[in-house]
């Protein structure tokens, strides 16, 4: 039987990663959805691309761009730092790219060029790395860009009002374009939660993995949950982003 997973924010952290596939036990017919951020934080950025571009060989895999992976691309095309996102992780992605040839740097650049802003399942389910503003849905969004940075989604779901109904003028336009809305960027942690999130009908599964939390994926339709140890355990040496 073919199942859907939700894979929140990795940061780096290549060990949580491969923990997290192998308790899936994923199968050829199953379908795994990244949200997002894939580098900056645990210091093998590097390896966890590596990795992704292996495993959408073998399986079906769709990429969603975050912001972090928006700014290493940036990076690694034209050479420029941005400043916040290397105060942000980026110093330890940059590191990570010590001693990768030029053809793998081309292969990476081409894997973050070639991200989704988005996904659509046939259930109508939304997939993005953080949220959008437009009330008509994703496909207006204005500023692109919202699609990795904005929160204000997220923020929205988490305060709504749960007697609102969802024929009411008053339930928002943008929860009512998509069956589900899936997303990371904001992590769990930050509400004292290290497991997904559920608001309304949007699921963030971003669960801390850049900080002390662990690294989580969803199965979309049963909603189960399947988890790593905290991140950081892995790396007992390093303080990624827990600055």
């Amino acid at each position: 039987m073919k199942r859907t997973f939700a894979i929140g924010d990795i940061h780096g952290g290549f060990k949580a990663l491969k923990q997290l596939i192998e308790n899936l036990q994923i199968t050829k017919d199953d379908v795994l959805i990244f949200l997002g951020d894939y580098v900056d934080g645990w210091s093998e950025s590097a390896q966890v691309i590596s990795y992704l571009i292996d495993l959408s060989k073998t399986n079906t895999c769709t990429f969603i761009k975050g912001n972090h992976d928006a700014w290493c691309e940036q990076w690694l095309a034209s050479g420029f730092i941005n400043e916040v996102w290397y105060q942000h992780g980026g110093k330890e992605s940059i590191e990570s790219y010590i001693g990768v040839s030029d053809h793998d740097k081309k292969m990476h650049l081409k894997f973050f060029e070639d991200l989704a802003m988005y996904h659509i399942d046939a259930k109508n389910r939304l997939f993005l790395h953080a949220g959008f503003t437009s009330m008509h849905g994703v496909n207006k969004e204005f500023n692109i860009q919202n699609f990795y940075f904005d929160r204000t989604l997220w923020e929205m779901a988490l305060t709504m009002d749960k007697r609102i109904e969802k024929h009411s003028e008053l339930y928002p336009n943008r929860l009512k374009h998509y069956s589900e809305i899936y997303i990371g960027h904001t992590p769990t942690t930050n509400y004292s939660q290290t497991r997904p999130m559920n608001a309304v009908n949007v699921w963030n599964v971003d669960t801390g993995a850049a900080f002390k939390g662990p690294l989580s994926a969803i199965d979309v339709d049963t909603k189960e949950v399947f988890q790593t140890d905290r991140v950081m355990d892995y790396y007992p040496n390093e303080t990624g982003r827990n600055k």
